[in-house]
């Protein structure tokens, strides 16, 4: 029997015989892992789609994130001296100078507002003049850049009046006092649109609104005795 089987006894050999099987069966399944991973299959690749960095050798290394720019902050118009240049300018009437005066310390009873109205190149300037007591409109005036220097193109002193920048227009609104009206409380107003035209403003339109009498009037009731 020993001459049969190279000397070695039947259970060597049956031994022998399981773990060439064994080693054929682990290369069998590597062999089949392999090739899953090289044909698209469900191993290795579920995670997701390989890089081409990864393909040939060595991953190349990721480049640096780009440098985040800074905002670029908003355009801020430049402030001027309204109060000194309503003082200055020759179109004012001497009665609102008189009224451009502090209210308390060096607080003035003045709006001012900056935006294209005219075809300059440079932001117009809109004044308006009140009064310290109820801030009524005692002056309005537009401000245009001219050879570095603001000139005067509209004013408007016919008290109560306030301008105002709409769209690229001019709005003027003039309350309207009918006899016995309070100064808090105007009858109605005028509301005139100006559009810059050929180096001057021209009206385009105006409206006319009146205010009810009734609302804000209702007397207050008297309330009851307690029992």
């Amino acid at each position: 029997m020993r001459g049969l089987t190279d000397g070695r006894t039947p259970g060597e050999i049956r031994r022998t015989t399981q773990a060439a099987s064994t080693a054929v069966a682990v290369f069998v399944a590597l062999g089949v892992s392999l090739s899953g991973c090289g044909t698209g299959g469900t191993g290795a690749r579920d995670e997701g789609p390989a890089h081409a960095d990864t393909v040939g050798g060595a991953a190349s290394p990721s480049p640096a994130p780009a440098a985040k720019s800074s905002p670029t902050p908003s355009q801020v118009p430049d402030r001027v001296d309204a109060v000194r240049l309503v003082k200055a300018d020759p179109k004012v009437s001497p009665e609102v100078k008189r009224e451009l005066k502090p209210c308390v310390a060096d607080e003035y009873p003045i709006d001012v507002s900056y935006g294209k109205l005219t075809d300059g190149s440079a932001d117009d300037v809109v004044v308006n003049v009140l009064t310290c007591g109820d801030a009524v409109g005692v002056g309005s005036y537009v401000y245009r850049e001219e050879d570095g220097a603001y000139q005067n193109v509209f004013k408007a002193e016919e008290p109560p009046v306030y301008a105002e920048i709409d769209r690229g227009d001019l709005v003027v609104t003039k309350q309207v006092y009918d006899k016995g009206d309070p100064v808090s409380s105007p009858s109605g107003e005028n509301v005139i649109t100006y559009s810059w035209t050929s180096g001057r403003f021209a009206e385009e339109y105006r409206t006319h609104n009146d205010y009810s009498k009734a609302a804000g009037n209702a007397p207050t009731p008297v309330p009851e005795p307690d029992s």
